[in-house]
């Protein structure tokens, strides 16, 4: 039976994870997404979710995997939907289309315009996360994931602005925000300060990032707005040529962030895996995720 996003018991850390994925080009990454998606799926996670591409350029691949997923599962899936590449009669179609097949779930976004661009709002579409949680809400009760932005989005006029948006997407409809990953922790708890003296008593999640590849994270970071610390550059030097030693390096990282926002009372996480399942289950293990209740033991 497919569950609520919040129906899943946390495992014996307390802690609850879920995982993003990304839908693959070919069929033989599909074939390889099947395998990481059984390694990830054993850790028993919240749900998955399954990104929509700058412009919408995966969707009927997005709607594939999300299916492609529930089936091969039986855990809840998200949908990734933006503003970018479609008007509001489309959007409000696909939705539709999504509801009638089951689909309660959504990642609300604004999107990113294909290429390097500026971002416009699409002619007739929704121009930005809060007008699409809105014209979600209209067409069903939908369960709804928002970003929020430890760092502040790139196109904020000031940090507080940035949270008034985000709680304007509350206000829309939204139910709880997964933030962008950032590697300085003090960053994400200063934030989720800053949301609740705003009034947001709302869930928000932190994303959390395993590094898989370090020169490939180093330029997505440069265009999203996330920094890196001094400390990681150190770490990582040298080891995108080193994978076994890169992949350690990642988990220690990733579980010491877990672990230090556990320990503030952030216990349910969003990670990013790329499609990967090594690292994400590394992590999921350091913290006690999918493991046995103490006392059981395999049958």
């Amino acid at each position: 039976m497919n569950k609520h996003i919040r129906d899943i018991e946390a495992g014996p850390s307390g802690i609850r994870v879920s995982f993003e994925l990304f839908p693959p080009k070919t069929p033989e990454g599909l074939l390889r997404l099947d395998r990481e998606v059984d390694r990830l799926a054993a850790l028993g996670p919240e749900y998955f979710s399954v990104t929509y591409g700058a412009g919408g350029t995966t969707r009927d691949r997005t709607r594939g995997t999300v299916e492609r997923v529930t089936k091969r599962t039986d855990l809840p899936v998200a949908h990734h939907l933006t503003c970018v590449g479609a008007s509001r009669a489309e959007i409000d179609a696909l939705a539709h289309e999504l509801r009638a097949s089951g689909i309660r779930r959504i990642v609300a976004l604004r999107g990113d315009a294909p290429g390097d661009g500026p971002y416009h709002p699409s002619a007739g579409g929704y121009a930005f996360a809060v007008d699409l949680v809105e014209g979600l809400m209209r067409v069903a009760d939908f369960d709804i994931a928002v970003a929020a932005y430890p760092e502040v989005h790139p196109e904020a006029a000031s940090p507080e602005a940035d949270i008034d948006n985000l709680k304007r997407k509350f206000d829309a409809g939204a139910r709880f925000a997964i933030t962008q990953y950032a590697f300085d922790t003090d960053s994400v708890l200063r934030f989720v300060d800053r949301a609740r003296k705003a009034g947001i008593g709302a869930p928000i999640v932190p994303g959390i990032m395993p590094v898989s590849h370090f020169g490939g994270l180093k330029r997505f970071s440069a265009r999203c707005g996330a920094s890196i610390p001094g400390w990681m550059e150190r770490m990582f030097e040298g080891l995108d040529e080193r994978p076994q030693a890169r992949a350690s390096a990642a988990a220690a990282v990733a579980t010491e962030q877990c672990r230090r926002l556990a320990a503030e009372g952030l216990t349910e996480f969003h990670i990013y895996t790329l499609n990967k399942a090594e690292v994400s289950t590394a992590l999921c293990r350091s913290l006690r995720i999918g493991c046995e209740e103490p006392g059981q033991s395999a049958a």
